[in-house]
């Protein structure tokens, strides 16, 4: 049996196949906004995975450490130590900044940890170059997507670091690649003040008659030093013993200690619910109308396509073509089109991908249910089309 459908597809097939390609490319934006939506739920899973925590203890009624600020002494690290079924308890820093390296600056998160043994919380799980940081000072592990290389020399506020390690999807909620340094640097950096306004504070607290005592020598320099130091951390991370739960280790210290403390499954609901929420739902809303435009795109083209063959159908109603086989051709060159844009756009989204500052997540999943809909879609418009074919007047057709 002649396929119609292929003998017209061949007639003009340059035309065909652009038609294809471009909306192909359409499918592919489509099917890339699905990916950036998932990178960005990714992105605050891989945040919560990568801390190697099983609790985040807090400032008390805040949401910290990646939604909220939060502020704790550096010293009750301790007393949550001995706390039953605590295996490992650790301080954290977290703070966003622009970090300089050359002439240009890159957004990250920076993170204060404490130089010790690898696999402790806090620590880059992996690396993929170099080694973890060993000295308590002006050392950096950054993750790649910094375009940081071993060797580097890097700067975050005064203080200059070197680049001993890379590490592999380290990045904060919001994408931002992270750069592990000393917790001791990572204190200073968090509040560091320029030297003006160093300056003026001392003179201030020297004026001050309640630190400038005459009869208590040392007393002003005690005050200037407690000034000039941080013995603030922005969170302590928690690992367990095996043969407890998260939720009897964590009530005894939001009862004694009274701190907020949270599980993997309750930071996990802050991240996504709180803090990426609005724009997971801004997202979300773009990809649903990018969605149906593009259904909407993808009848009209099935449909003028079909229009424009309107004396070809007619001629074919003249010689005796039936009515169903008409309707065949119509649907297989529709569902041909179809699977021709989703092939294009699946590979310009698969390559084009990489190269979003956003982490892109193209789940096969999202890549199946895009084609069922396409296939879907152009079903639908090529019966709309085909409608509009069989009530063709040959005659009227071909006279005009």
């Amino acid at each position: 049996m002649i396929s119609l459908a292929g003998r017209d597809i061949l007639h003009g097939w340059g035309k065909f196949v652009f038609t294809g390609v471009g909306l192909g490319l359409l499918i592919g934006v489509t099917l890339t906004m699905a990916g950036v939506y998932r990178g960005m739920i990714d992105d605050a899973q891989v945040l919560i995975d990568n801390s190697g925590a099983d609790l985040w203890v807090v400032q008390k009624d805040t949401l910290g450490p990646y939604a909220e600020s939060s502020s704790l002494y550096e010293d009750i690290y301790r007393g949550i130590a001995i706390m039953p079924g605590v295996a490992q308890a650790v301080n954290v820093t977290y703070f966003t900044m622009q970090v300089r390296h050359g002439e240009r600056d890159v957004r990250s998160m920076a993170v204060g940890i404490v130089p010790g043994e690898a696999g402790q919380p806090g620590w880059p799980p992996y690396l993929v170059a170099g080694r973890q940081i060993t000295r308590s000072h002006y050392e950096a592990v950054a993750d790649i997507a910094t375009g940081f290389k071993l060797g580097d020399r890097i700067k975050i506020r005064r203080n200059h670091y070197t680049v001993v390690g890379l590490t592999r999807r380290m990045v904060s909620s919001n994408g931002d690649p992270m750069v592990f340094i000393p917790l001791k640097d990572a204190q200073e950096a968090q509040f560091l003040k320029d030297n003006d306004a160093i300056v003026q504070n001392r003179r201030r607290t020297a004026e001050n008659p309640n630190f400038n005592r005459p009869g208590v020598p040392g007393l002003l320099e005690a005050v200037i030093a407690s000034q000039s130091g941080n013995p603030y951390v922005n969170a302590v991370l928690v690992s367990i013993k095996p043969g407890y739960t998260a939720e009897q280790v964590a009530e005894p210290i939001r009862r004694w200690k009274r701190l907020t403390v949270y599980t993997r499954a309750q930071m996990e609901s802050i991240l996504i619910e709180k803090l990426i929420a609005t724009a997971a739902k801004q997202i979300g809303m773009f990809l649903v109308i990018l969605a149906l435009v593009s259904a909407a795109i993808v009848a009209f083209i099935i449909y003028t396509l079909t229009l424009g063959k309107i004396r070809e159908i007619a001629v074919l109603k003249l010689i005796g073509t039936r009515n169903r086989t008409i309707a065949v051709m119509i649907m297989q060159q529709a569902i041909g089109l179809g699977l021709i844009g989703f092939a294009v756009g699946k590979i310009a989204a698969t390559f084009w991908a990489p190269i979003f500052p956003k982490y892109v997540l193209l789940l096969p999943g999202d890549s199946l249910r895009g084609f069922v809909a396409v296939v879907i879609i152009c079903a639908l418009a090529s019966v709309l089309a085909i409608r509009a074919a069989l009530k063709v007047d040959p005659a009227e057709a071909i006279g005009g």
